[in-house]
């Protein structure tokens, strides 16, 4: 029978994972079977996602981790590998906006808080998780799938948004070195970029009536993406149905960028 999308036996790892897309992801994962393991900075919505999650009757645990900090992660991943014994697929979504009136008003100080999260984050969580895969693989055990959650802004012009968009543009590369150099440990590396979703990051733009009037009508879907949007594909990427699916790029847009 076939059942590549049955994530029994798995554990995924998603960081940003108490709310919006994280929460999202963690939610279709833990019904498709996946212990999860989530990160948050935010203690009582950790516990809040937990107490969700496990309602679907996997095993669910959670840490209250800054990414943007080398050390928080490495000992992070260390514990959540002791405590779930290995963990299969790991989505580095944690992520931080910084809005700004005009490119030439962008601190030093916002430019490098924003990369501090979005990019350096997504570079220790995977790195250390890469370690863990590498060496299962080195001792006859290979798989695992590497996830960065990008944005349309790495690959769109980002006006007053440089910062982010290039921080963005950083995972999108990223992922792709890591997809070529990690393939012989049966270790993929693919990158999701999310169009205009509905979270608390994008609250501003959804409270304005301007950009409902001219942003979304340009969506072919004509509405906001939410986060269970992106259930199906995190399914996909953590599961055996991805296996020869690597250093890919997948648009969650609602069709906006082919419009």
């Amino acid at each position: 029978m076939y059942k590549p999308f049955d994530l029994s036996g798995k554990t995924a790892l998603v960081t940003g994972g108490n709310r919006g897309i994280g929460l999202g992801m963690a939610d279709a994962l833990a019904q498709a079977g996946a212990d999860i393991v989530i990160w948050g900075t935010n203690a009582e919505r950790n516990a809040e996602a937990v107490k969700s999650l496990k309602a679907h009757g996997t095993r669910v645990s959670a840490a209250r981790i800054d990414v943007s900090k080398e050390a928080e992660v490495v000992d992070g991943m260390r514990d959540a590998v002791t405590q779930m014994g290995r963990i299969d697929s790991v989505f580095a979504n944690a992520g931080i906006g910084s809005a700004v009136p005009s490119f030439t008003e962008i601190t030093a100080e916002a430019f490098r808080k924003v990369h501090a999260v979005n990019e350096d984050g997504v570079f220790y969580t995977l790195r250390e998780a890469a370690k863990h895969m590498t060496e299962r693989a080195k001792k006859g055990d290979p798989g695992g799938s590497l996830v960065g959650v990008a944005s349309l802004a790495g690959i769109e012009g980002a006006g007053r948004n440089q910062h982010y968009g290039a921080s963005k543009g950083a995972v999108i590369s990223m992922m792709r070195g890591i997809a070529v150099e990690l393939a012989r440990y049966g270790v993929r590396a693919n990158t999701i970029a999310p169009g205009w979703i509905a979270t608390d990051m994008t609250q501003r733009a959804q409270d304005n009536p301007a950009f409902a009037e001219k942003v979304i009508p340009r969506i072919p879907m004509r509405r906001w993406g939410k986060p269970e949007d992106f259930g199906g594909i995190a399914v996909y990427l953590a599961s055996d149905a991805s296996a020869y699916h690597t250093g890919d790029l997948f648009i969650v847009d609602g069709g906006y960028t082919v419009f």
